[in-house]
């Protein structure tokens, strides 16, 4: 937990925690979780917790869950009108230099596979801002730690994006690269910082330093080769 008001919880989520109960998950979620602590604390049944974004399984990092119906109206009035500042970190393959990158590409649920989602002029907009902070050579391979903006919140958005652009995400299962020799048990994708106006509680930002298992990762890759200003704030001790 990184804070908690009468609104809203903001938690670090760690990889491989479920944020809804589905089919083959309906205990050890998030919202399980969250229910559990509302109630402990409450001493009475609460609603559902209200979840106004979400992250992949596998991705870990900063999300906020509303507590109550008005923080879950606000909160999601926010992330609708892109007021949410969401802002990730995530290790590719390839480097794409150092300015900045748009991704303006629409995605839908691919229609053979509904566990996919992939580019199509069909889908619902979608827009992606990235640019290199950190660049590093393994073998014969160059990868990248990019710091991340989506500005929509479309369902694998950055991993399709990254993806699409000819950057997979080092690690990532679906649409990573193939024969992907990284040794990652997950994809390298972590939701580094939210910045986010609460009900009572004025806009805040609130950050979740790189995970264990992803910091080991780019500590074993030794020195980067160039470095951003902004990777002094999100490289690991």
């Amino acid at each position: 937990i990184l804070y908690e008001d009468e609104d809203a919880i903001v938690v670090n989520k760690p990889a491989g925690l479920v944020v809804h109960p589905a089919y083959g998950h309906n205990t050890g979620t998030l919202v399980n979780a969250m229910l559990a602590r509302i109630e402990s604390r409450t001493g009475r049944e609460s609603g559902r917790p209200g979840i106004v974004h979400r992250l992949d399984k596998d991705t870990s990092g900063v999300m906020v869950i509303a507590k109550t119906d008005v923080a879950q109206l606000a909160l999601s009035r926010q992330l609708q009108q892109q007021r949410f500042g969401k802002e990730y970190l995530a290790l590719v393959w390839g480097d794409p230099g150092p300015t900045e990158t748009v991704v303006e590409a629409p995605l839908v649920r691919d229609p053979d596979d509904r566990r996919r989602v992939v580019v199509r002029g069909s889908g619902r907009e979608a827009t992606t801002r990235f640019r290199r902070i950190a660049a590093w050579m393994s073998g014969k391979d160059k990868l990248a730690l990019l710091h991340v903006r989506p500005l929509t919140g479309r369902t694998h958005q950055i991993r399709v994006h990254l993806a699409y652009a000819h950057f997979p995400i080092v690690g990532d299962p679906v649409y990573g690269r193939r024969g992907d020799t990284s040794g990652l048990e997950r994809q390298f994708l972590h939701a580094w910082r939210l910045t986010v106006r609460l009900p009572h509680g004025g806009e805040r930002t609130f950050t979740a330093s790189l995970p264990a298992d992803l910091a080991s990762y780019l500590a074993k890759l030794g020195p980067p080769l160039v470095i951003d200003p902004l990777f002094t704030e999100v490289r690991p001790p």
